[in-house]
């Protein structure tokens, strides 16, 4: 018995998602096409709404003008009986003319009237095969004797023919003789035929009255079927023979085939995403071994290296099956199978789809080898687990390539696609849904293996004898539900930047979410997996001991991490799914308004402290930092509740380079009133800020397209100093890694690499055009940048064994929410000259937009986000070389400050007081404070709220707080 009346299962071919009221795979993302439709279905769907069984079909081939009919089918067996009498043909009589690879044909008969019919041999004893012999005149008495059998097991047609007018009779006249089986082998019973335990036999000549009207009755029902079938054959013929020259066979490479893109990180194994309307990836034929091949031959088609494309002794047999009352059987190869799950318009389950998708097989098969209709149907089928063609399944149920797998495993896959998801009434062919799954699947590769044992693709004494262990189904990462999930939005940007495709419409290019979704490309990203990983594990709050774990459940962070000499994005968390608010970088609001930035607070001193060195300003210049209210402001300036007159501090008199590192804001917005705002936007678009966005009302300025002063002090006013305007993570990271690079520029970016597979040769290709381009551009100058870096290392160093010993710049940073003592934002931002690396936490609640901890006390800068920072910096940097930072030089005017020189301290302190503290630079000299609101406007309430940071009363307060135990700088 070939495959298609495998006696395992009484279903047919493979389901396919999205078929048959399969709803399949869903479509959870904008790369995964609704609804994940298939492409094609079975023949027909059983009475238990199981997977499509294959009713057998006749393919007439074309009427030629001599008058013969020719039929490229064979016209159903009706159960042993007597023959229904049919219809002669015009000319009075009928003979079945000599077929050659199962056509049968009609001739002219050669002369009207009553000639004697031949007499068409249906079958070949000796191999077991059945084929359509040559007609032959026979007198009317030995004519109309079909016999079924053969030598070899296997059921064949034996002669039959169609006698001619009987003595007396009606000229023309032909009737159809008995049909009778012969046992295999010349004798005994076979057991699924009609002689056998499941067949109807044949009757007794001593049967009662009511068995011999029954069977009277099933042979007139024979009879119907059998007249119908021959009667469509004959119409039909020539219609089909018309379509058949007529129809316009599309080539399979020029089939659009969905393949899905894979987006991967730098090492080219972890994966970023993978996208698609399908998980399928090409393969060519020499990387699929030939067990692999014959193992799926085995299991649907064993015929396939002999037939013409349509198996039309499989579909007689299977006709036979069916019409004689046993279980439904399919009778598609694998050609026709390919072209039903390839083409479109072969989704019905008609007569007439049937046809034409005989007919596109017969034609893919006169166009083209076997070895490329198997490698097109094995990168077409679906083997379940949402896998399509068998370089994905092969990684589904074995986390290996196909061309990897051994020949258990292949038999094991093969045998998965007659079934590969339960029904109804069958528990498919995947041995990990249970014991009846598994022990189908264990009867299904005996099955394959005996198959490719008796078509000697497999010696007997290498079959395998332990079925293989196949991995539990689980994510694949096909979509954008991960953390990585944000990073395929700028891999988009990317891609149209490079002219792949268009996020706008534009004319003639395809929209970017259609090219990563069918385009089968594979793309390497700057993804450090190490690096990845590090920041996930310290950050994502799903993710046991991260610093995040047990904290209440608003709390959100966000981890990005890029390399200075490059702008490469080495490492991306700004949330748990990509189709969700990304955290770290930018969003489109509801009002397609862009969105995404959070207050900075004190980390965008850093750009401040820039600007005033690159002014000619000298960082140990003294400063004012008494709290006071500036014109048209409500409230007055202060330094986050640092009093800083208190035990002999700066006071008045503080310099840049303390009032940096104790984070105290007056200073700095003194600065920035001298040096003018519009200084301070410069300098951050130099370094790597590309937008910024207004508090009051929430509104997005691209700093590229707008010169500064046409920002400031309009927009932007001198509250720009110390960080009341929010930024994204991602923008802040590429202005860290440009002041590490000593003032060097490298835009950040997450594409190395485009590439398409050849399908001729099967190799990657980069994509023209596309691909990582190096520009670094001195915009900072050199001496500026480490100056601002002898600064910031005085911060991290400031706490005991910060970074394991390494010296490292860094800034905290904290914005409060509203009028309130409470904080919203919190940052701790630093870099090597390795790496640099932003962190920000938040909360992703708005109806919760305060941070508090789990002990119910605010998170500043120096809190979890120091956490955070020093963990993952420590990581991500373990075995780098340990790198020595710049010292500070004092360059520029040291007179430029508006500070008050205050008198001498005294030498002795007053009876009873200890001495004051005379290390301004000394972290632990800070004493705790409460909160300074600083400047505040009235509320807008027609503003939407900013995502993960929405404005509180009074539009935000100014400054940093101490947190209860100070690590960094001002927190």
């Amino acid at each position: 018995m070939n495959s298609y009346g495998d006696p395992s299962s009484p279903h047919g071919r493979a389901r396919i998602p999205g078929s048959d009221g399969d709803p399949g795979p869903g479509a959870d993302d904008a790369y995964r096409r609704p609804g994940a439709e298939s492409r094609g279905t079975g023949w027909s769907s059983g009475r238990d709404g199981a997977t499509p069984s294959g009713r057998a079909t006749p393919t007439p081939r074309a009427a030629g003008s001599s008058g013969r009919a020719s039929v490229s089918g064979s016209a159903s067996v009706p159960r042993p009986g007597m023959a229904p009498p049919i219809s002669p043909p015009p000319s009075g009589s009928a003979s079945v003319g000599r077929a050659g690879s199962g056509r049968a044909s009609v001739p002219v008969p050669p002369a009207a009237g009553g000639a004697p019919a031949g007499r068409a041999p249906v079958g070949n004893g000796s191999s077991g095969r059945a084929s359509v012999g040559s007609a032959r005149p026979v007198s009317p008495a030995s004519a109309g004797r079909a016999s079924v059998g053969g030598s070899s097991g296997r059921a064949s047609v034996g002669s039959a023919a169609v006698g001619g007018a009987a003595a007396g009779g009606m000229a023309g006249r032909a009737t159809v003789a008995r049909a009778s089986v012969s046992p295999p082998g010349g004798s005994g019973p076979d057991l699924d035929g009609p002689g056998g335990p499941t067949g109807p036999g044949r009757r007794s000549r001593s049967q009662d009255p009511d068995t011999r009207r029954r069977a009277k009755k099933r042979r007139r029902v024979n009879i119907l079927i059998a007249s119908f079938a021959v009667l469509i054959m004959l119409v039909g013929g020539g219609v089909v023979g018309f379509t058949y020259y007529s129809t316009n066979v599309v080539l399979p490479n020029e089939v659009p085939l969905p393949l899905a893109t894979t987006v991967l990180m730098k090492d080219k194994k972890g994966v970023v995403a993978k996208l698609g309307s399908e998980n399928r990836e090409f393969v060519t034929i020499k990387d699929i071994p030939p067990y692999v091949q014959h193992a799926v031959a085995a299991a649907e088609d064993r015929n396939f290296y002999e037939h013409s494309g349509v198996d039309y002794k499989g579909i007689a047999r299977a006709a036979w099956n069916n019409f004689t009352g046993g279980t439904k059987q399919g009778a598609s190869t694998i050609t026709q199978q390919y072209a039903r799950n390839a083409y479109d318009g072969l989704k019905d389950d008609s007569y007439a789809r049937k046809v034409k998708e005989a007919i596109l097989a017969s034609k893919l098969n006169e166009q083209y080898s076997k070895d490329q209709i198997m490698q097109h149907y094995l990168n077409t089928i679906y083997f379940g687990r949402g896998a399509y063609g068998v370089e994905a399944a092969a990684k589904a149920y074995f986390g290996k390539s196909a061309k990897d797998l051994d020949v258990a495993q292949a038999a094991a896959l093969a045998g998965v696609i007659k079934q590969p998801q339960a029904s109804g009434t069958h528990p498919g062919y995947d041995p990990t849904k249970g014991p009846e799954a598994a022990k189908a699947a264990q009867d299904r590769w005996n099955y394959v293996l005996g198959g490719m044992v008796e078509e000697g693709w497999l010696k007997p004494a290498e079959r395998p004898t332990e079925f293989p262990k196949m991995q539990a189904e689980k994510s694949n990462g096909f979509g954008v539900d991960s953390p990585t999930g944000n990073v395929v939005n700028y891999v988009r940007k990317e891609l149209e930047q490079w002219g792949v495709c268009s996020e706008s419409g534009a004319a003639g290019k395809v929209s970017c979410v259609d090219a990563l979704r069918n385009g089968g490309y594979r793309i390497t990203t700057t993804i450090d997996p190490k690096m990845q990983k590090a920041a996930e594990d310290t950050a994502r709050q799903a993710v046991k001991g991260s610093e995040l774990y047990d904290q209440p459940k608003n709390l959100m962070a966000a981890v990005v991490s890029i390399d200075p000499k490059t702008g490469r994005v080495l490492a991306y968390y700004g949330g748990d799914n990509g189709t969700h608010i990304d955290y770290a970088g930018f969003n489109t609001d509801v009002n397609g308004e862009l969105s995404g930035g959070h207050p900075p607070g004190s980390t965008f001193k850093i750009y401040t402290l820039a600007a005033a060195i690159n002014e000619g300003i000298s960082v140990n210049s003294h400063w004012d930092a008494k709290p006071f209210k500036p014109e048209g402001f409500a409230d007055e300036i202060g330094n986050a509740g640092r009093d800083v007159s208190a035990n002999g501090r700066c006071n008045r008199w503080c310099t840049l380079e303390e009032s940096t590192v104790q984070s105290y804001n007056v200073p700095f917005y003194h600065v920035a009133s001298k040096i003018k705002p519009a200084k301070v936007v410069e300098m951050a678009r130099q370094a790597g800020i590309t937008t910024m966005w207004t508090r009051e009302p929430v509104k997005a300025y691209n700093l590229l397209k707008s010169e500064p002063e046409k920002l400031s002090p309009s927009k932007f006013d001198e509250v720009i100093a110390y960080g009341q305007f929010p930024v994204t993570v991602l923008d802040h990271a590429n202005g860290l890694a440009t002041l590490a690079n000593d003032g060097s520029y490298n835009k950040a970016h997450f594409v190395l690499l485009v590439e398409q597979q050849n399908k001729e040769t099967g190799k990657w290709e980069k994509v023209p055009g596309t691909g990582e381009k190096l520009l670094g551009q001195q915009r900072i100058k050199r001496e500026v940048a480490r100056e601002v870096t002898a600064v910031l290392k005085k911060i991290p160093g400031s706490v005991d064994n910060a970074l394991d010993g390494r010296e490292a710049a860094g800034k905290t940073g904290t914005w409060q929410y509203g009028n309130t003592k409470n904080n919203a934002d919190a940052w701790m931002v630093g870099y090597t000259p390795q790496l640099a690396t932003a962190v920000w936490v938040g909360s992703k609640d708005p109806q919760k937009p305060k941070i508090l901890d789990k002990n119910k006390n605010d998170i500043g800068g120096g809190g979890l986000p120091a956490d955070i920072w020093e963990r993952y910096m420590e990581t991500a940097l373990k075995g780098a070389d340990k790198i020595d930072l710049p010292e500070i030089t004092g360059r520029g005017d040291v007179n430029a400050g508006n500070g008050v020189e205050p008198p001498p301290p005294p030498t002795t302190p007053p009876p009873g007081q200890n001495p004051p503290c005379v290390d301004p630079l000394n972290i632990r000299c800070q004493d705790p404070g409460g909160g300074n609101p600083g400047p505040t406007t009235p509320p807008n309430p027609t503003t939407p709220p900013n995502p993960g940071n929405p404005p509180g009363p009074g539009g935000g307060g100014g400054g940093d707080l101490v947190s209860p135990t100070p690590r960094y700088g001002d927190d």
